[in-house]
């Protein structure tokens, strides 16, 4: 039998080079890592395209070393560090990752074990890859820096209901709470998948928002930029606000007489910063799996590539700058 090699393929980028370009990323070889006191060596079976992949692409620069993108996957532990005490090799797994370290797209990845879920029983790897970045980024949003729990009532509106995250969005608010999911969406397809996931009522928002509805007590928004004023006037006073985009000269005066608080959710604060609840992560998809389990929350994968190089990395990449997915894009490895 011949022994395992040291090296393994992935795809990286070494400019942040515009999705025009015919070889924004590129098919390397590189070493495989090996696990630190903490880490899992994962066998990625399936990953999927976040905004955020191209976001971060765009960012980095010119880069020396090849950087692998990639967040979201789902794969088996072969490999653990000396101090991992929540996984054994054999184990099926799913997970988001850390934008301090390799992303996904490569055969194996090192992983800390508290960021990382156990893979829902049963879901096939590319529905479970389409789930953690946007699950985690959901839940924290809804119940740690909205003042969400499952008693609460009143009405949510989810910006872009169609979306990856907000697809988990109002699945884990109709499942979870009490509150009255209103959600936006402004072609029928996107319409159709929103209603499809449990929302109460669907308004359009390449219209005006606040002529639609009234007296909002939380807004989730992946889309803030021009809006201010608009939800300023559709929400109540001492309401809340939770975003997780970038807005370019927000203009954060328009909530000010109403007090309406506003709360940023950043996925991955935790890992970034190894904060001492860094293992909350990993809880929270196991909770995730769990519903999914039980039939509560479905996976926003829509649409899978076949196959982890550069040619359906970057295929991915432009779909998702597009702006127009619905649920999320899942690529098999």
């Amino acid at each position: 039998m011949s022994a395992p090699t040291s090296k393994m393929r992935a795809v990286a980028m070494f400019d942040s080079l515009p999705s025009t370009e015919a070889e924004f990323l590129k098919d390397v070889e590189v070493e495989r890592p090996t696990p630190g006191l903490r880490d899992l060596l994962v066998e990625i079976a399936a990953v999927s395209i976040n905004p955020v992949d191209s976001k971060t692409r765009m960012r980095a620069g010119k880069q020396e070393t090849p950087k692998i993108l990639g967040f979201d996957a789902a794969g088996t532990v072969v490999e653990v560090g000396a101090e991992v005490t929540l996984f054994a090799p054999g184990d099926k797994v799913f997970y988001a990752g850390s934008n301090q370290r390799q992303g996904s797209n490569a055969e194996f990845q090192l992983v800390d074990e508290r960021i990382v879920g156990h893979a829902p029983q049963g879901l096939a790897e590319t529905e479970a890859a389409a789930l953690p970045l946007v699950a985690l980024t959901a839940w924290e949003a809804l119940f740690e820096r909205l003042p969400i729990t499952e008693e609460s009532t009143g009405t949510l509106l989810v910006l872009g209901g169609a979306g990856g995250v907000t697809s988990l969005i109002i699945q884990l608010a109709r499942n979870l709470t009490n509150l009255k999911v209103v959600a936006t969406a402004s072609r029928p397809e996107s319409q159709e998948w929103v209603k499809k996931l449990g929302a109460h009522e669907v308004i359009d928002h390449s219209q005006n928002l606040s002529e639609q509805i009234k007296d909002v007590d939380f807004v989730f928004s992946s889309w803030t930029t021009g809006r201010e004023l608009e939800l300023a006037q559709l929400m109540k006073p001492q309401s809340h606000l939770v975003l997780i985009d970038d807005p370019e000269q927000p203009n954060l005066g328009a909530f000010k007489q109403k007090s309406i608080a506003l709360h940023w959710e950043f996925m991955f604060t935790r890992a970034m910063f190894q904060t001492p609840d860094m293992a909350e992560q990993g809880k929270i998809l196991n909770k995730i799996a769990e519903l999914v389990a039980a039939g509560k929350l479905i996976s926003p994968k829509n649409q899978v590539l076949e196959g982890l190089n550069a040619a359906t990395i970057m295929e991915g990449h432009r779909l998702v700058e597009q702006g127009k997915t619905i649920g999320k894009i899942v690529v098999r490895t």
